[in-house]
């Protein structure tokens, strides 16, 4: 019988103090138990930090490249985690990545990812690096759904590549963030004075594990992770990836910001639906299983390793 490791975790924790700045709203997610046990007994070491140590590496798959396609190379002794989302920079073009992975100590794997600069198909660089943001948040989960479809209809981890392009044109259209590149990252340069407000506000709390984000009042979505020292690390790139929702929505005039209780009261109800929504488990690209979460308004996706949720990420639709 398959354990819902997603309904135990997030039974596992509780929703702490809200914190707001401007009409974005991150209630965190804090771990009841105060130990920062692993999962399982394992460690893992998260993107950047294994990139900084130069034990992991990130390139096109070949001279040619293709552009839902990277290598990614695990040198070191320890798995790294890959977060949704998380976008790299240089080679051929921009990309992020499609879900989240860890890949185990000494191995080489192919890697889905989506690209965020349709103009660009020529080297700046051999190797990636890792940029400070994930995704903006409402192109994160127009993504995820996508992927989760293409895994269930044709068991391929692929978004809809002119979608997200499309996607990007249109918030950077209303952002007035040009790029000769289409590059998504020019948003983040423009915008960045404003985006860092943000992070510096949004300071983890004791315990935390994961953050429900909410914009001018409507729930955004969530990321949960297995530990507050992950948490700490992934935090400034998440904050960043909402904060450009909230710019958005603040040059469109959406500032409403609702009573305290009525955000709670929504981020409860959202955790609920994810916890009992229908899963679609198969094997995880590298270590564990990857349940994808499909419920009406909602994607969700769950790294599982050994029953524990190393990372999931769920948003409104």
């Amino acid at each position: 019988m398959h354990t819902n490791a997603v309904a135990t975790a997030l039974k596992s924790i509780s929703l702490g103090q809200s914190l707001v700045v401007d009409n974005l709203t991150m209630i965190p997610l804090v771990r009841r138990s105060h130990l920062d046990t692993s999962v399982s007994g394992l460690d893992y070491t998260v993107l950047d930090d294994a990139l900084e140590s130069g034990s992991f590496e990130i390139t096109e798959i070949s001279e040619q490249g293709s552009v839902p396609d990277l290598r990614v190379v695990n040198r070191g002794s320890q798995p790294v985690l890959i977060v949704d989302g998380e976008e790299l920079l240089g080679a051929k073009q921009n990309r992020v990545v499609n879900l989240s992975i860890l890949v185990p100590a000494h191995t080489e794997l192919t890697i889905p990812v989506s690209c965020v600069e349709a103009g660009r198909w020529r080297a700046r660089t051999r190797s990636f690096i890792s940029a400070p943001r994930a995704q903006y948040a409402t192109g994160r989960a127009k993504r995820m759904a996508q992927v989760s479809f293409s895994m269930k209809v044709r068991g391929e981890r692929v978004s809809d590549q002119a979608e997200v392009w499309q996607d990007i044109a249109e918030i950077s259209d209303r952002l007035s963030a040009e790029s000769p590149t289409a590059a998504m990252e020019a948003i983040f340069h423009l915008h960045g004075v404003s985006i860092d407000q943000y992070v510096e506000r949004c300071r983890p709390v004791d315990d935390q594990v994961g953050a429900v984000f909410a914009v001018g009042g409507t729930l955004i979505g969530l990321d949960l992770f297995d530990r507050p020292s992950t948490l700490r690390k992934v935090l400034p790139k998440l904050v960043r990836s909402v904060a450009v929702d909230a710019i958005d929505a603040s040059a469109r005039s959406e500032r409403a910001r609702p009573p305290h209780d009525a955000v709670h009261a929504r981020a409860e109800q959202f955790l609920a639906v994810a916890a009992d929504a229908p899963q679609h488990v198969t094997p995880a690209l590298g270590l564990g299983e990857d349940a994808r979460i499909t419920a009406p308004g909602l994607a969700g996706a769950a790294l599982v390793l050994d029953h524990h949720v190393v990372h999931f990420s769920a948003f409104a639709l």
